[in-house]
């Protein structure tokens, strides 16, 4: 069985597309009410969120997301979105209508957890590519094991962390769509692959970027642990909080340029 399974996939043109969503809401009467930015960085932690909104000036926008604010400090540039759902298929909805918005620059800025012992909880990771255990991927680029995310954004992420003295690695995420289905065999093997962390977004968003020709980056903190082939949830903990505010705090100005 081939995924997807029109084997001509490829070759179509889309019924309708990101841009006819936006027409439909003119005709409709309730067109953007927003200068759209050049950037964009998606928030999934509450807490990060709250953290931004407490110690940052922000603008809510009206009439797209319940949680999206433009940043005051980039000039409203930028913007972050929050009270996103997990998973590939949300996420890249919205990507999808930001990009024909007119944002070039995305930044993930997540949880993840990791596959290998010499990570800690709290740990900070770039996302250089990531396995394609989800399914949207392949409904915009054909079948192989990665998708990778913008070179550019990787140099630019690497550069800012220096700049504000963070330790990080750089390394593959296994995303998945399935939670509660990461067996041990996966685990293991991923393990033996050198796979640093599983999370259930990143190859979706590369490959989206790809295919739209924008710059994506992902970059997680480490909340959980499945490096003794067992389940160490630590989501609880002060760190993976605390990192992902340093996270907002180096990441925000690679998006405004």
């Amino acid at each position: 069985m081939q995924f997807p399974n029109f084997k001509d996939k490829y070759a179509g043109d889309s019924l309708f597309s990101p841009e006819d969503h936006w027409k439909h809401k003119i005709e409709r009467g309730d067109p953007p009410t927003f200068h759209p930015p050049t950037g964009a960085i998606f928030c999934y932690q509450e807490k990060m969120m709250e953290y931004v909104l407490k110690t940052h000036k922000t603008t809510k926008v009206k009439g797209f997301l319940d949680e999206m604010y433009l940043i005051t400090e980039t000039n409203d540039q930028v913007a972050i979105i929050g009270g996103l759902s997990k998973g590939a298929p949300a996420i890249v909805t919205i990507m999808e209508q930001l990009i024909a918005l007119g944002v070039k620059r995305f930044i993930s800025i997540g949880i993840a957890g990791t596959l290998q012992k010499g990570i800690n909880i709290g740990d900070i990771v770039i996302c250089d590519k990531a396995i394609r255990d989800e399914g949207t991927s392949y409904h915009y680029v054909k079948p192989s094991k990665y998708a990778y995310a913008s070179e550019k954004m990787i140099e630019r992420m690497k550069k800012s962390l220096d700049t504000h003295n963070q330790k990080y690695f750089v390394g593959t995420s296994w995303t998945t769509d399935a939670f509660y289905r990461e067996t041990v065999a996966e685990v293991n093997h991923y393990q033996k692959e050198g796979v640093v962390t599983v999370d259930m977004e990143a190859s979706a968003l590369f490959a989206v970027a790809q295919y739209r020709n924008v710059e994506i980056g992902v970059i997680f903190t480490i909340s959980d642990s499945l490096a003794e082939l067992q389940w160490d949830p630590r989501f609880h903990l002060k760190e993976p909080s605390e990192k992902l505010e340093i996270l907002y705090q180096a990441t925000v100005s690679i998006l405004f340029r």
